[in-house]
């Protein structure tokens, strides 16, 4: 008997959390989705995003965080793991004249749904996915 299994595309790795870390995740991101043949849009700019604010806003000392891509169907999800599950994102409006806070609104802009799952303790996944655009 056969059975047809199918693979779901999939990238997972490690990085410290340092502004290196979230710039490798970055590029190794970016480098995944080229090997897959995806169109790039703007998941390398979530995943910049997402890994900074594990490195800025996620970091623990010697805890790593996590990046993960997979392919279901016509969507592409990004997961950024991070061993701060008791400081959630901000999702509201930075002060016009600050200097930071507007990474999330980016995602938002960018991804096509994005949010926050728990566990297991101390860990949260800030998570985006976007459509892939089908090739004419």
């Amino acid at each position: 008997m056969n059975q047809e299994t199918s693979v779901i595309p999939h990238f997972t790795a490690r990085f410290s959390p340092t502004p290196q870390g979230a710039r490798l995740a970055r590029h190794l991101a970016t480098e995944q989705l080229r090997i897959w043949g995806l169109p790039l849009d703007g998941a390398p700019q979530i995943v910049a995003e997402l890994a900074a604010n594990a490195a800025t806003h996620g970091r623990v000392p010697g805890r790593d965080f996590r990046l993960t891509l997979y392919v279901v169907a016509d969507t592409l999800r990004i997961e950024v793991t991070d061993t701060r599950g008791d400081h959630l994102p901000n999702v509201e409006r930075p002060a016009p004249d600050g200097e930071s806070g507007r990474g999330l609104l980016l995602v938002a802009a960018l991804a096509d749904r994005w949010g926050v799952a728990h566990g297991p303790r101390p860990r949260k996944t800030v998570w985006a996915e976007t459509r892939i655009a089908q090739p004419t």
